[in-house]
C-alpha cells in the first residue's frame, strides 16, 4: 500500500510517524537512545542529532510530511533538517505547533491539512 502523506509528531525524545491515505493509517515510533537533558557542545547534542537522523531515515520514501510538536522541538528538528538533511527538508510541507493530540486527533488534523494543501497545490489527494 502506497501512502504519500504523513504527519510526524516530534519532541527531543520521541517521534511518531503516522502515514495515511483516505482509509488507512500506519504508525511507526522512533525513540531517542539517551534521556539526558540538552547541552550545547556536549555529547547530548550529538545524541539528539543521532535521534533526529533516525527520524529523517524513517521519513524516506514519503512525499509530503506535516511536522507537529512543541515549539522548541519543532525549531530544533527544523534546524537539524535544514543544516544536515536538506534532502529530507524538501519532503516537509509545514511545521505546526500543537499540544499533545491523541493519535485520532492527529490523524484528523493531518487529513484536513493535506486536503487543503493538495487543493492549493493543484494536486488531487489520492483516495486509495
Amino acid at each position: 500500500m502506497t501512502m504519500f502523506h504523513a504527519v510526524l509528531t516530534i519532541d527531543h525524545q520521541n517521534a511518531q510517524v503516522l502515514q495515511f491515505d483516505a482509509e488507512h493509517a500506519q504508525s511507526q515510533r522512533v525513540r531517542a537512545h539517551s534521556q539526558h537533558k540538552r547541552r550545547h557542545g556536549g555529547t547530548d547534542v550529538r545524541a539528539e542529532h543521532e535521534f533526529f537522523g533516525e527520524v529523517c531515515d524513517a521519513l524516506q520514501g514519503i512525499r509530503e510530511v506535516l511536522v507537529v510538536g512543541s515549539r522548541t522541538g519543532l525549531a530544533d528538528f527544523r534546524h537539524y533538517v535544514e543544516k544536515h538533511r536538506p534532502q529530507c527538508a524538501v519532503q516537509i510541507v509545514a511545521y505546526e505547533p500543537v499540544n499533545q493530540p491523541t493519535e485520532g486527533e492527529l490523524l484528523a488534523m493531518a487529513r484536513r491539512y493535506f486536503q487543503k494543501y493538495d487543493l492549493m497545490a493543484g494536486t488531487p489527494t489520492p483516495t486509495v
